[in-house]
């Protein structure tokens, strides 16, 4: 069920499980200094405007990777709150599949993001938005 798949020079990702998650914020800073006040969290900018890498561990324990960002619509007039978690896959096209056969619904149809991989979101029958991603650091 949890298989490994190594990914270019990147460590490997153990498939089907929880690797990112995000937290969604009106207001950035403030986010920002909750969560390294509470946690110890470091945060680095990275790729888009209002867009921060969580830092959440240490070099020999790095924990799960995160992000910090803007809050934004899935889908049209439903902004995201809570973390949002993405769970890594071998193959997207069989998740859409998959979802769709077993009653979810696209929410954001399949993207790349440069260098890291290829995202979709859906919704569960209950209404609860997840990322799969098939990770692939070489893509563009």
């Amino acid at each position: 069920m949890f298989d490994i798949v190594e990914i270019t020079t990147m460590a490997a990702v153990m498939i089907n499980t929880v690797q990112h998650f995000a937290i969604n914020a009106d207001d950035l800073p403030r986010a920002r200094a909750f969560y390294e006040n509470v946690f110890g969290w470091r945060f680095e900018a990275w790729g888009p405007p209002d867009f921060f890498q969580i830092v959440s561990g240490t070099d020999d324990a790095p924990g799960i990777r995160g992000a910090l960002q803007k809050r934004r619509e899935i889908a049209p007039g439903k902004k995201i709150h809570g973390f949002e978690c993405t769970v890594a896959v071998a193959d997207i096209d069989a998740v859409i599949a998959s979802v769709r056969e077993a009653g979810g619904t696209i929410l954001m149809e399949k993207s790349v993001i440069a260098g890291v991989g290829t995202l979709v979101f859906f919704a569960d029958p209950e209404g609860n938005a997840v990322g799969a991603m098939q990770y692939d650091f070489e893509i563009e």
